[in-house]
């Protein structure tokens, strides 16, 4: 499995000249297979894929880690370029339900309806196998006392029900000698979802982690996601998007951790 970063919040300072906003968008490609997960918050997915001569009209598969639009959005530039009606779009139960926060709508482009008629959509909560080898996790239980859900903003309307983020997901690559994590925001916990990744592959051995943590502050829940990468044994640790420096380098004071930027790329 190959996978590039189109997308992030950081971009690396050489000639390339590749863009960043806040916001993620991973390329991967696995066999035949040519996958987006997520497409970012405007067409930058699109223009840094063309520096990186990806030739995106070739995608076949889109997977959704959850509805904000800093993972979505992207779509309706992609939907507008080319035709997806023959392209599968995987996600979790409520991606498309409308979200708002502090009085603005961060939620998908489209509603459901609409995307349906843009691409060939599958909704589950329950894992799917994406490509030979990569599952789509499904809904994420709660492991972790110290990874209680937080709402960020309601959904509906300005006065909806808090939103927990309960189509948080993840995908999981199975190797014969372990499993690699990719993450979009990590809503439903990192700790969770590595858990999870764990039980529903039956593979202890953790290879690595690449995405958004949602972790910003140095406090019980990062120490505590620390000891848990510790005891996991977890070596190989990519944060990118929504991790702050701070959480970052507290992480590498006990595992060293890969600086992640637009155009990295990793090969598993």
């Amino acid at each position: 499995m190959r996978l590039k970063v189109l997308v992030d919040n950081n971009t690396y300072i050489n000639h390339n000249y590749f863009m960043g906003e806040p916001a993620l968008s991973f390329y991967i490609e696995n066999e035949s297979d040519k996958i987006l997960f997520d497409t970012g918050y405007t067409d930058l997915f699109i223009r840094n894929a063309e520096k990186m001569n990806i030739d995106l009209s070739q995608i076949n598969k889109i997977v959704f880690s959850h509805g904000h639009n800093d993972h979505t959005n992207g779509f309706e530039f992609l939907s507008n370029k080319y035709d997806l009606s023959k392209t599968d779009v995987f996600c979790l139960k409520d991606c498309f339900r409308p979200k708002y926060e502090s009085g603005d709508y961060i939620g998908a482009p489209f509603s459901q309806t609409e995307f349906e008629k843009r691409c060939n959509l599958h909704i589950s909560n329950e894992p799917v196998e994406i490509s030979p080898n990569l599952f789509l996790l499904g809904r994420i239980p709660d492991y972790f006392d110290f990874e209680k859900r937080r709402a960020i903003g309601t959904l509906d309307s300005h006065t909806g029900p808090e939103d927990l983020c309960y189509e948080d997901t993840a995908m999981v690559y199975k190797l014969p000698d372990g499993i690699f994590v990719i993450t979009g925001c990590s809503h439903s916990g990192i700790c969770n979802i590595i858990e999870h990744a764990v039980k529903f592959t039956g593979q202890d051995k953790i290879k690595g982690v690449i995405g958004g943590f949602h972790i910003f502050e140095k406090d019980t829940r990062l120490a505590k996601t620390i000891e848990y990468f510790e005891k996991r044994n977890i070596r190989n640790i990519y944060p990118c998007h929504c991790v702050s420096f701070r959480a970052k380098a507290e992480i590498d004071k006990h595992i060293p951790v890969y600086d992640v930027a637009v155009g990295f790329e990793l090969n598993i």
